[in-house]
């Protein structure tokens, strides 16, 4: 016969670092789960919970990314859609995005979040 099983207490620096495994390497909700032997459902309440006490951002939460900036290279202009220049932005997470410079900021903000949420 097995023991009464007790209520486990987590912190809200444990619950954080446990959220933090989603998407590393690949990892799911239900995988980073099964590892710490919790339910989908915990994961998805700490993050609920720690988002509402500001320890967690949410999706929609500004941040800054780090941006190099390369010194700018002269190129022989070219008539049409082909002259507009382009930019690279590389992620922290080594993902490059390519646009024109032309891109409206919140598309560029919206892009920006999504790459870095992949």
């Amino acid at each position: 016969m097995l023991g009464v099983e007790r209520r486990r207490r987590w912190s809200d620096a444990v619950k954080a670092s446990i959220l933090a495994e989603v998407g590393v390497d690949g990892w799911t909700v239900a995988d980073v789960a099964r590892r710490h032997d919790v339910t989908r459902q915990h994961l998805y309440q700490w993050r609920r919970d720690l988002r509402q006490k500001g320890l967690c951002p949410g999706r929609g939460a500004d941040g800054f990314v780090a941006v190099e900036m390369l010194p700018v290279v002269e190129t022989v202009p070219v008539t049409g859609e082909a002259s507009m220049a382009e930019m690279t932005v590389i992620l922290g997470n080594g993902r490059q995005l390519r646009c024109r410079e032309t891109i409206g900021d919140l598309a560029l903000a919206r892009l920006l979040r999504v790459l870095e949420a992949a």
